[in-house]
């Protein structure tokens, strides 16, 4: 008999207790809630299917639910489209997908390092691989936030650094919001990674050394980070806010180019002109960037 689906059981377990019964739309019964959000014969009723079919599922047993009960599912947990891509994985939705081979280790492209080197003057950009490895950094990136080319290679990863890093947590203003949407990431991508042994290891890493990673991962949830903000006390040029876009790779979707900008005209944007005057050598004089 296949061993129960932990993660998957898991999951269920922490959206149901975290769902709302008026957002799910179902009336007042009159009797008491013990416990906060669904229960399980209440989630079955709204996705339309047994309440011994969705307990089995909650329990992790090896069943495989159709795409349409999966979306129903989702729709009664209230799921997002984070939420319902990390059901799907628990799940097994894409497992029919083709599979094709990963490489262990990740590197940049030539034309990948070309450009973050062209954007040295003006934009600060990071490219994070698999567990938010860093795979690269242009000059203003590492000015704004860590010279991660200095760190040795294991310790290159940008979840790593926000939660054992003092200098991370002196950086964020909003170190909480930044430091929680890591761990979320990190969960959503942990279930489709290649090399499970090295996520576990670095989940057991800052499990053991950090306990707002500890708290925050036991609560499963998941979120994709596409766009948003960070606030930074900058050493040298004080506070300042950078938005933050996301550009997904076509032919490999396990890495990220992460580039931070500021609204043109406003203190922030001077900021980040004035670190590039003090940090950024004339082109001429720029020495090259190791290449690994």
């Amino acid at each position: 008999m296949a061993a129960p689906n932990r993660e998957l059981a898991d999951f269920l377990k922490r959206c149901r207790a975290q769902r709302d019964p008026d957002q799910a739309g179902l009336p007042p019964d009159g009797r008491v809630r013990r416990v906060p959000g669904l229960r399980r014969e209440e989630v079955a009723r709204l996705a339309g299917v047994s309440a011994d079919y969705y307990g089995r599922l909650e329990q992790g047993r090896p069943i495989t639910p159709s795409p349409a009960v999966v979306e129903a599912i989702a729709h009664a947990l209230g799921l997002d489209a984070a939420g319902r891509a990390h059901l799907d994985d628990l799940i097994g939705v894409t497992g029919t997908r083709p599979q094709t081979h990963t490489p262990t280790v990740q590197r940049l492209r030539p034309g990948l390092h070309q450009l973050l080197d062209s954007l040295d003057a003006a934009v600060p950009a990071l490219v994070l691989g698999r567990r938010s490895a860093v795979l690269g950094a242009n000059r203003m990136a590492r000015a704004l936030f860590a010279d991660f080319d200095a760190l040795p290679p294991a310790e290159r990863n940008y979840t790593r650094w926000l939660f054992l890093d003092q200098d991370a947590r002196a950086l964020f203003v909003d170190w909480e919001v930044q430091a929680r949407a890591a761990v979320e990431n990190l969960r959503l991508d942990a279930v489709r990674e290649t090399d499970r042994r090295a996520t576990q290891e670095l989940v057991a890493e800052l499990r053991e050394h950090s306990e707002e990673f500890d708290r925050w991962w036991r609560q499963h949830r998941v979120h994709r980070r596409t766009h948003g903000s960070k606030r930074l006390l900058h050493p040298m040029v004080g506070e300042l806010t950078v938005q933050y876009e996301t550009l997904s790779l076509p032919g490999d979707s396990e890495t990220t180019v992460f580039l931070y900008t500021a609204e043109a005209g406003s203190s922030s944007a001077q900021a980040l002109d004035l670190l590039a005057s003090w940090t950024l050598p004339s082109r001429q004089h720029a020495p090259e960037r190791p290449r690994e």
